[in-house]
């Protein structure tokens, strides 16, 4: 394949695309990698289905980048209306009720939990990450000031890359296995080109 082909970014509406995301979650996942990979390639956690793909993508945009017929990175979000969604993301949602982001609550913002973010290996380096949290910000059919969410500190590679793109860390906290960093991408600054 060329260097110069671009992949298409667009927002997932069939089983195919959301197909095509879990396949290539089940590829990065925690457990399916060496602990040598996770250090070299980051990881994901959070193992979603179909049917819950779905109704994520009934209430809030779910980002993805095709090349070649296949989807090569997603974005992934939440409405905080979903958040007893995925019992292994309770942690994270108790800590939002803790955070606080330019002296106000995260309660007091309206915002989007970014659900998982993935860019296959051999297209990492190209921007692709900061291109689908934008195509989910301009695709929200509601408006938000906020786009948080977590990262294992040991997920170097993605911490990293949020911070990169203008992640701003406002906390640190264990659940007992990890470590993770809460973190916010200001949504109003990013519209104005500010970080």
């Amino acid at each position: 394949m060329s260097r110069d082909v671009s992949p298409t970014l667009t927002i997932a509406s069939t089983d195919q695309h959301f197909e095509g995301i879990l396949g290539l979650q089940r590829r990065y996942l925690v457990g399916a990698l060496s602990e040598e990979q996770q250090a070299l390639e980051g990881f994901v956690f959070a193992e979603h289905t179909l049917p819950l793909l779905r109704r994520m993508a009934a209430q809030a945009p779910q980002a993805i980048a095709i090349l070649g017929g296949r989807v090569i990175g997603y974005c992934l979000s939440l409405p905080l209306a979903m958040r007893g969604e995925l019992p292994i993301l309770r942690p994270m949602f108790e800590e939002f009720d803790r955070c606080v982001y330019r002296e106000r609550p995260l309660c007091e913002y309206s915002l989007i939990v970014g659900g998982q973010v993935c860019v296959d290996r051999d297209h990492r380096g190209k921007g692709l990450l900061a291109r689908l949290y934008e195509q989910v910000r301009a695709s929200l059919p509601f408006r938000c000031d906020l786009c948080v969410t977590e990262i294992a500190t040991r997920n170097v590679v993605s911490v990293r890359a949020h911070e990169r793109m203008g992640f701003k860390t406002i906390s640190t906290y264990s659940d007992g296995q990890e470590e993770w960093v809460i973190v916010v991408w200001d949504l109003s600054r990013a519209a104005d080109g500010a970080s």
